[in-house]
């Protein structure tokens, strides 16, 4: 109630003209999305100016507010108060979760866009693609389309040269490495089928282009020191919510070797306490695994879930600690980790945390731990990719190395 929050000063914003009759229900949502007493404080006197602005432009109630109208109010906060325009996305999304706010008129689609639905139906109905895998797909496309000016020029996609293939290669590998080169032209090739299918390139386009040249294994895994991973753990503070969460997750992954995507997937319902058993979403895979609940694992995700407050409305295991609340994203266990590190002081040279599942793995082998199991574990599809990390176990190479046999002590070397 607004009234807790400001109860000198609520009957001022509850008198607003537009905002008015909305501000009570808006504090009670800014609180349901983990905002401090501190932050909605704050909040309020920039609704007043909101609703000043919009009233001068002719809008007197909630109900002919437009995106377009809080856009625009949005611009000329940018300008005027920057530190403030963010509340007018705030104020947005609240509206337009309680219904209050009209959804935009669709405007006509161009043609890169429509083409761009195609290819996103095709990806997923006929190649069956994961979502992230056709997010990537389609951003090449797009870059392929903007390149070509789809939208101004829609049939000189017909006229596309190995030349423009090439000048548009240049133009995406600009600063990245082999690796990222490799995958954008696969991509790209992907396109040029599907076009060609389509009968707008000429067919034989999609095997004109070239890759980088990346050979098998060239590079050893990612693997930490057991040592340094243990260190790392223990160099995370668990006396606020932040440092007991991300020392939950980063534990969870060096426990089990979880890859991040698989970290944030994670519900309470994945949790069986009383069978000692937890389930883990293979997104690879498309299946799940279940695993043995540790008294350690245990111990570490109780400590979590008893002092680190959630809400009831989310089942996702690990969510975000500053509002909004909501999920986590795999990227945020990056930035995560990459924040821990520097923090740590310790010699970390890599940026993400998928190092602790190759050190997890490296740490399973050199335990006597056969390939397959840790294959199944990992979720591998082939026992090629576990046994990447052979290479990694150099001091049980050394074991099996033979000793060169040297001369005999009475042998005689005539001259």
């Amino acid at each position: 109630m607004l009234a807790s929050l400001l109860p000198r000063s609520a009957h001022r914003y509850l008198s607003l003209p537009l905002f008015g009759p909305v501000v009570d229900e808006f504090d009670d949502w800014l609180l349901e999305q983990g905002y401090t007493r501190g932050s909605r404080h704050f909040y309020f006197p920039t609704v007043v100016h909101m609703d000043q602005h919009l009233r001068r432009r002719g809008i007197e109630y909630v109900r002919d507010l437009t995106p377009l109208a809080l856009q625009r109010c949005w611009k000329t906060f940018q300008r005027r108060f920057p530190a403030a325009a963010g509340i007018v996305h705030l104020m947005e999304r609240f509206l337009r979760g309680r219904g209050f706010l009209n959804p935009p008129i669709p405007k006509h689609s161009s043609p890169t866009s429509l083409q761009i639905a195609d290819y996103s139906e095709y990806l997923r109905e006929v190649r069956g693609f994961a979502p992230s895998t056709v997010r990537a797909h389609l951003y090449t496309a797009h870059e392929f389309l903007t390149f070509r000016e789809f939208d101004k020029a829609p049939k000189a996609l017909a006229t596309t040269s190995v030349r423009d293939l090439e000048s548009f290669t240049r133009k995406i590998s600009t600063g990245k490495k082999r690796g990222t080169i490799q995958h954008a032209v696969s991509e790209l090739r992907g396109f040029l089928r599907f076009l060609v299918a389509s009968g707008k390139v000429n067919p034989g386009l999609e095997n004109q282009i070239d890759t980088p040249r990346l050979y098998r294994q060239e590079q050893l895994p990612r693997a930490l020191p057991w040592g340094t991973v243990r260190t790392l753990l223990e160099s995370i503070p668990r006396t606020t919510p932040m440092g007991r969460r991300d020392y939950a997750m980063f534990f969870l992954i060096a426990t089990y070797g979880l890859r991040a995507s698989e970290v944030v997937a994670l519900s309470l319902d994945d949790l069986h306490w009383r069978s000692a058993r937890i389930r883990f979403p293979q997104t690879k895979l498309r299946s799940a695994i279940d695993l043995p609940l540790t008294d350690e694992v245990a111990t570490v995700l109780v400590d979590y879930l008893r002092h680190v407050p959630r809400p009831a409305s989310f089942r996702q295991l690990f969510l975000r600690v500053r509002a909004p609340i909501g999920m986590l994203k795999p990227s945020a266990v990056t930035e995560a980790f990459q924040g821990w590190s520097r923090r740590s002081g310790l010699k970390i040279p890599f940026q993400g945390a998928h190092c602790l599942r190759h050190s997890y793995a490296l740490h399973l082998l050199r335990r006597g731990t056969p390939l397959k199991t840790i294959g199944d574990l990992l979720g591998h599809r082939s026992p090629e990719s576990t046994a990447a990390y052979l290479r990694l176990a150099t001091e049980d190479l050394r074991e099996v190395g033979l000793s060169v046999p040297g001369l005999s002590r009475h042998a005689e070397v005539q001259s």
